[in-house]
């Protein structure tokens, strides 16, 4: 009886501490990475704009090659759309909001799988000592509690996908 009572109480403790805790945590998160390309804010641009030349250094296609990915739309517009569907990442969707040319593009990311989720995705340019600093940023809002923890591992969930695909970016429009 006593291993019992033991058990119900930690279950409580955890309870209590994933609701009070979440009432303590941010409601919404910024994940932010950024590089400097040598190359002219036009070209970096290009590259970044088209979501067909974004298949080229998007980390999650390296990370699940075998993805099923469509792409459709106006080209480098807004409404130019990215999907897939793989299974290391999900079922989702990229859709360019709005662009201002070689200076900054928007996308709305869905998720649809494994989780339901919606960000917001700004690919900023700005000039660099002879070349284009390109900050690569996702924020979004914690609507539930689960999302709110979820949030403090974003960074580390993603950093690094970010981080590979800047460089990615930098070899490719470099090496042009």
């Amino acid at each position: 009886m006593k291993v019992l009572k033991g058990l119900l109480i930690l279950i409580l403790g955890i309870v209590a501490i994933y609701f009070i805790g979440a009432m303590f945590l941010p409601k919404s998160y910024t994940l932010t990475r950024s590089t400097v390309v040598n190359a002219p804010d036009s070209v970096v641009y290009k590259n970044i704009v088209d979501l067909n030349e974004f298949m080229n250094w998007n980390p999650w296609k390296r990370m699940d090659p075998t993805a099923k990915v469509t792409i459709s739309g106006p080209e480098a517009q807004p409404g130019q759309v990215y999907r897939w569907e793989g299974e290391a990442t999900g079922k989702g969707q990229m859709l360019i909001t709005a662009v201002e040319p070689n200076k900054s593009v928007s996308h709305l990311l869905t998720f649809y799988e494994p989780m339901e989720g919606a960000s917001n995705n700004i690919f900023t340019l700005e000039p660099s000592d002879g070349g284009t600093k390109v900050t690569w940023t996702l924020s979004g809002e914690n609507k539930t509690n689960l999302d709110k923890w979820m949030g403090l591992a974003t960074d580390r969930m993603m950093g690094a996908s970010f981080e590979d695909g800047l460089g990615w970016l930098k070899e490719i429009v470099e090496k042009d």
